[in-house]
């Protein structure tokens, strides 16, 4: 990438200040080289993330800031040494669009913990250009970190696996979840705990939603197709429950305490969400049953092929609201109320309009 090479003309919505309200923002992003994808972005997801960052609540936003990090779209231009795509081919865009190539993670196919991964916004490449995410009317990224959409596939339920649904596949897998007969427990039924509820189902696991709230129960066992429903603060069925091999957490603050007690010898806890702010860890029930805590984020760009085909294979998308782009605010606030069931998608092919 070379910072002195010819820039087009872009246009998004972007944040500006800890306000996190977006509005139309005028930028550039690279041409096209031999190696990249022109991609003309028609959906993307919102994402917790995406709040967290415009409103700078992790203290790393670097402002103006154009979100997005679920995206799917149509290859629109080629580089002459791309391979994997042609034009017209509808892919999806994740989490990073860049790594070093060079570090074990990379070489071992673990590029997303790369200790130089650059994230799809709110950072800079090698050469000091901004990046910036999907909010907007097109991305140019490397082959490589685009995956393959069938042709036929929903793309506006399909754009958020490419966060929450590699998310909540690649701990599945790694850990050893993703067999018929294990026996998974999913805590929050959101944007990722309802996709994980599907994918769990689509392995063949049994699935129990764990959640604050009784009135999710029907819509957890008799339309997602969860195997049982338990509610926190019933401590009764809290102490009869012990019997589980892992959890999936949301982002917001929950004791991990009691759901450690509901492990059974050797479970797993696996976070997927960074609370603030963050919870104490309760060791001595670890010791106490072998158990572990453990952690994963988004996954590889192979986990994310194999994600895609599997979800295509098995008609797993989102459940998403489909919102304008001038709609992107309000979303925001719902989101923040968790008033969304469970994915706001923008429409941006139809509804962005860029001036140009």
């Amino acid at each position: 990438m070379n910072s002195e090479q010819p820039q087009v003309n872009s246009y998004g919505w972007a944040a500006t200040d800890t306000s996190g309200i977006l509005s139309t923002f005028n930028f550039t992003r690279r041409t096209n080289g031999d190696d990249d994808i022109t991609v003309k972005v028609l959906n993307c997801g919102i994402c917790h993330t995406d709040l967290h960052l415009a409103k700078d609540e992790l203290g790393m936003t670097t402002y103006p800031l154009v979100p997005g990090h679920e995206i799917s779209g149509q290859v629109t231009k080629v580089g002459r040494n791309v391979t994997k795509f042609k034009v017209g081919d509808k892919v999806g865009v994740g989490c990073f669009v860049s790594t070093c190539g060079t570090c074990d993670n990379c070489k071992e196919g673990q590029e997303n913990y790369c200790p130089q991964v650059q994230w799809i916004f709110n950072g800079k490449f090698p050469d000091g250009s901004r990046s910036f995410g999907g909010y907007s009317d097109r991305l140019v990224v490397h082959e490589r970190y685009a995956v393959r959409f069938p042709d036929k596939f929903p793309l506006d339920g399909a754009a958020p696996l490419l966060c929450a649904g590699i998310t909540v596949y690649s701990p599945m897998t790694y850990f050893g979840l993703a067999e018929p007969g294990k026996h998974m427990g999913v805590l929050g039924l959101g944007g990722l705990g309802h996709l994980a509820v599907k994918f769990a189902k689509a392995f063949g696991m049994k699935v129990t939603v764990i959640s604050t709230s009784p009135r999710k129960r029907k819509e957890a066992v008799e339309r997602l197709g969860a195997d049982a429903f338990l509610v926190t603060q019933d401590q009764d069925q809290m102490q009869r429950w012990a019997q589980w091999i892992a959890y999936w957490t949301v982002s917001a603050s929950h004791s991990l305490l009691p759901l450690v007690g509901l492990l059974r010898t050797n479970g797993k806890l696996i976070m997927l969400g960074a609370p603030i702010p963050p919870p104490e860890l309760p060791v001595l029930p670890l010791l106490f049953g072998r158990k572990l805590i453990a952690g994963s984020a988004c996954g590889s760009m192979k986990e994310a092929q194999e994600m895609v085909d599997f979800a295509a294979k098995h008609n797993i998308t989102a459940d998403v609201e489909v919102i304008p782009m001038d709609y992107v605010n309000t979303a925001f606030e719902r989101l923040a109320k968790n008033d969304v069931k469970y994915r706001s998608v923008i429409d941006v092919a139809n509804t962005l309009n860029p001036p140009f």
